[in-house]
């Protein structure tokens, strides 16, 4: 049973990083490759962790041994640190683009931006 869970946890993160890899290498410009490879990598990873914490801890209840909980409390600090340094990098790197000038493909451009009086 362990083992069914394990490989749905694992099938669904290793998609979803397979999702990442594709949009990278389809989309069109820097933007649209930061939402694929942040959104899907952390979904994905979030799943891989997951099944690591749920093989740590039917270990730990197995043979009781305190290794496999340090496991899975590391593991947790893995999604935890992931979820936070994700989007501010997505975020560094979209202003780094930004501020090179770097335009969406096919974007429309307001060419009366800060004109607007109001």
């Amino acid at each position: 049973m362990i083992g069914v869970i394990l490989a749905i946890f694992l099938a669904i993160g290793v998609f979803f990083n397979l999702l990442a890899s594709v949009g990278i290498l389809r989309f069109p410009d820097v933007y649209t490759r930061i939402h694929a490879s942040t959104k899907c990598t952390t979904f994905g990873t979030i799943f891989i962790v997951l099944a690591t914490i749920t093989y740590a801890l039917y270990n730990w209840r197995l043979d009781g041994n305190s290794k496999w909980v340090v496991l899975a409390i590391h593991a947790a600090l893995v999604v935890i640190f992931l979820v936070l340094t994700n989007p501010v990098g997505a975020h560094a790197i979209g202003r780094a683009a930004r501020k090179s000038d770097i335009r969406p493909y096919g974007a429309v451009i307001d060419e009366l931006e800060g004109y607007y009086e109001l």
